[in-house]
């Protein structure tokens, strides 16, 4: 599966994203610009020794992303959305889009996706989970799905 953050603002959770990456085989697509830089000491702890395990892409544009994986489902993750992550029945080929911390996806990428659109359940009141945690939620609900392939 993929990964993708756009406009990601925080490295410790890039960082844990991408351990959860190298754990989970998943490929990372992070699109520009992003709010620190790849030699920052917080991405790297967060991420250890686990760097050399995760495919990691950059892109300049979302459309970028697009292009590179046409043909692939894509599901754009939101609050805004009705329908639920666990509703979704993923593939391995699937690409999971997340947006940045303090803003999420922009709302021109969410309009023109629509039916694509999911959520995590929480409580009212509640505005989010954080962005790491998010993303091992859908992963790891995509990967059960498929029995966990190839996990030990």
């Amino acid at each position: 599966m993929h990964i993708v953050l756009v406009e990601p603002e925080i490295p410790g959770n890039t960082g844990n994203i991408a351990r959860l990456c190298a754990a989970t085989g998943c490929e990372l697509h992070l699109v520009r610009p992003l709010g620190f830089s790849t030699d920052d000491r917080y991405l790297k702890r967060a991420g250890l020794d686990y760097w050399h395990l995760v495919k990691v892409r950059y892109h300049d544009s979302f459309a970028d992303v697009e292009k590179m994986l046409a043909g692939r489902s894509f599901y754009f993750n939101t609050t805004k959305a009705d329908r639920f992550h666990s509703e979704i029945v993923y593939t391995p080929d699937d690409v999971i889009v997340f947006g940045k911390e303090t803003a999420g996806l922009p709302e021109s990428l969410l309009a023109a996706n629509r039916s694509r659109c999911v959520r995590i359940p929480m409580l009212a009141g509640a505005r989010s989970l954080n962005l790491s945690n998010a993303v091992a939620v859908v992963v790891y609900e995509a990967l059960r799905q498929q029995d966990y392939r190839n996990f030990i």
